[in-house]
């Protein structure tokens, strides 16, 4: 039996979640919730619960620092987010922040049972929609090889990252808090960048990237 914790801050979607899943024999809804703090409050209080299948958008305490938590309490379970939000800058804080799976809650109820299932024993599960779009821009994005390969100037994975932040417009801050590290770390990054690139400033760097395919 797969022991489920729901939260979802919206009734009628929570009923319709839970009404869906318990037609499923080896599934089971252990508890419920309204936010995050209240999903720390059934596992402190004792429930026990295989899966939390939580919305990102919930007061109090939001699916992503609700997983924070549970990560840091050290709970043993895996956390699904069942969200509206399909944009990858979420996708990448939800893992980030401990969880195995990410659906968006347009999905099938086949798909949703079936990610609850492959998740619980132990792997991690996009959802089919989110997994294509991510596949095709990965496809389509610029081949930086062949850059470094002409110009000898080799980039990091989080190098790259943050060039495509600071491109986005966001802050040191705010890179910091997306990439749950320091806004000293993201100055250093920013700073190496300008080095490798030999560019002055910030909006030159852009450009360089763009000119040069390091980003779209």
């Amino acid at each position: 039996m797969i022991r489920i914790i729901l939260a979802e801050d919206h009734n009628i979607v929570r009923d319709g979640i839970r009404n869906l899943l318990e037609r499923e024999k080896d599934l089971s809804i252990v508890g419920e919730a309204l936010n995050g703090q209240e999903v720390i409050d059934l596992l402190q209080g004792g429930t026990a619960a295989d899966i939390i299948l939580a919305d990102i958008n919930m007061p109090v305490l939001n699916g992503v620092e609700m997983a924070q938590k549970v990560r840091d309490l050290n709970f043993p379970l895996k956390i699904v987010i069942l969200s509206m939000l399909d944009h990858e800058r979420y996708v990448l804080q939800a893992f980030r922040a401990g969880v195995s799976g990410y659906l968006l809650k347009n999905i099938s109820a086949d798909e949703l049972i079936f990610a609850i299932r492959h998740i619980h024993i132990d792997g991690r599960y996009i959802c089919s929609e989110l997994s294509l779009r991510f596949l095709d821009k990965l496809i389509h994005q610029p081949d930086r090889s062949q850059h470094e390969q002409q110009t000898g100037i080799e980039y990091s994975t989080r190098e790259i990252e943050v060039l495509m932040l600071v491109a986005d417009g966001l802050t040191n801050q705010e890179i910091a808090d997306r990439l749950f590290t320091s806004k000293r770390t993201v100055e250093n990054y920013r700073q190496s960048l300008i080095e490798k690139t030999e560019t002055k400033n910030t909006a030159s760097l852009i450009r360089y990237a763009i000119q040069h395919g390091l980003i779209n």
